[in-house]
């Protein structure tokens, strides 16, 4: 199995292109069920996670071609033709890989008017449940069974009628799966409290671009008037906001200066406005945003929310950077139970990290010493590299299949701007 080895004590400098969001790109494949004609995306990113959802899609029925596939090049372009469905049934092998496979449900559901779709992980509805997708597209008129670790969706007459729920909580997948589905309905679908994210303006824009009628797009209230069909289109998938922001961590961590090209500011404010606030310098630049960090960093006081609240997903890499502050910093973790899985990690690196429930108070070091250290998800996986860029000695990162979920080829991108890393086998 792979690891990442990284010598670290380099300053980070030069420019790094920014990839296809995977958040969005995710979202994006499975309108290609919304329609018998082609869908291009353009700037996919090259993730084991795209490359999963695309076998979904041909478990599903629909074909997929792919051009840009030589090991130099950044992002692929993704035709997926599905003319015809051969089945709506979404599998346990493929669907325990990756939870964005219930994303199928509702475009399934909209098209062939019944979707049978596995539980992610094969579990109960339990942590980051999918209740509210469910609940969502009852209120829009599906009939719900869940069965032998499935979920089977239903539309009596073989389309949705449309329907109006507000959700109690932001939910991104859920709204995401709320909004595939009313795309197709007969009648008007209202989704109330609907998450905001740039990945669901991207979904919306593209929808739109296939001939969905939404209105109130990048708003809390989303209507949308269900259409007959919807036709093929070409989309550029929209530059990761993580990426951006954990390779800024990674400038900043550093003390370095870095231009993430491509990078939009208005998708990552809080992301920006919380460096800024420890002491780095953000540049909005024609071709991206500059990053430099020429002083000691300070502390911070975090809690992460909704967007346009600071992101559950940066919580790690925030972390990692803040373990070399100027003092005692307090992150406080409001989305997802169970996401300091990275302290332990941290600390034998050096770090001085105290856990209280949802709390963590990051006390600043003098220093990072190198360590083997395990990778837990994906965006645990960024902070021990983050780590590793400035502890003395060499990191030895393993279970990196998390990183290449999330991360198109960030060793190359990191060796491009200086630092010392790189991908060993252990042959």
């Amino acid at each position: 199995m792979d690891r990442i080895l990284i010598r670290g004590g380099n300053r980070l400098s030069g420019n790094i292109a920014i990839s296809g969001a995977k958040n969005a790109a995710l979202t994006l494949m499975p309108c290609a069920l919304l329609t018998d004609e082609p869908l291009t995306l353009r700037n996919l990113p090259r993730l084991a996670d795209a490359d999963s959802f695309g076998h979904l899609l041909n478990e599903l029925g629909a074909s997929t071609a792919i051009e840009g596939t030589r090991p130099s090049d950044f992002g692929r372009v993704l035709t997926v033709r599905a003319s015809r469905l051969t089945s709506s049934v979404a599998p346990y092998d493929i669907v325990r890989k990756m939870r964005a496979s219930i994303l199928v449900l509702g475009p399934l559901l909209g098209r062939e008017g019944e979707a049978t779709v596995s539980l992610p992980g094969g579990c109960a509805i339990g942590n980051r449940p999918i209740d509210l997708h469910l609940k969502a597209l009852e209120a829009m008129g599906a009939e719900i069974e869940l069965a032998a670790g499935y979920v089977k969706a239903t539309a009596p007459g073989g389309r949705l009628p449309g329907g109006r729920y507000r959700f109690p909580v932001v939910s991104v997948g859920a709204t995401e799966n709320a909004l595939m589905a009313a795309a197709t309905a007969r009648g008007t679908t209202v989704l109330e409290n609907a998450a905001r994210e740039p990945e669901i303006v991207d979904l919306c824009n593209l929808l739109v671009a296939m001939g969905a009628s939404i209105h109130g797009i990048g708003s809390e209230t989303l209507t949308i008037e269900g259409r007959d069909r919807l036709h093929g289109a070409t989309y550029k998938v929209m530059p990761d906001r993580i990426e951006a922001g954990s390779y800024a961590c990674a400038a900043a961590i550093t003390g370095g200066d870095v231009v993430l090209e491509g990078a939009k500011a208005d998708d990552m404010r809080a992301t920006l406005d919380a460096l800024v606030e420890a002491g780095v310098t953000v540049e909005e630049k024609p071709n991206g945003i500059r990053i430099a960090a020429e002083r000691p960093l300070k502390p911070l006081t975090l809690s992460t929310a909704p967007y346009p609240g600071f992101a559950t997903d940066m919580q790690a890499q925030f972390m990692a950077m803040l373990c070399k502050a100027d003092g005692a910093s307090v992150l406080t973790e409001t989305i997802f139970e169970n996401r300091y899985m990275h302290v332990p990690e941290l600390t034998r690196m050096g770090a001085n990290i105290d856990v209280r429930g949802r709390t963590a108070v990051v006390h600043g070091v003098d220093k990072l010493i190198g360590a083997p250290v395990m990778a837990t998800d994906l965006r645990a996986s960024m902070s021990l590299i983050l780590a590793g860029l400035v502890a003395e000695g060499e990191t030895q990162v393993s279970r990196i299949y998390h990183l290449d979920r999330g991360y198109e080829r960030l060793e190359e991108k990191l060796q491009g701007v200086g630092a010392d890393i790189e991908r060993v086998g252990d042959g």
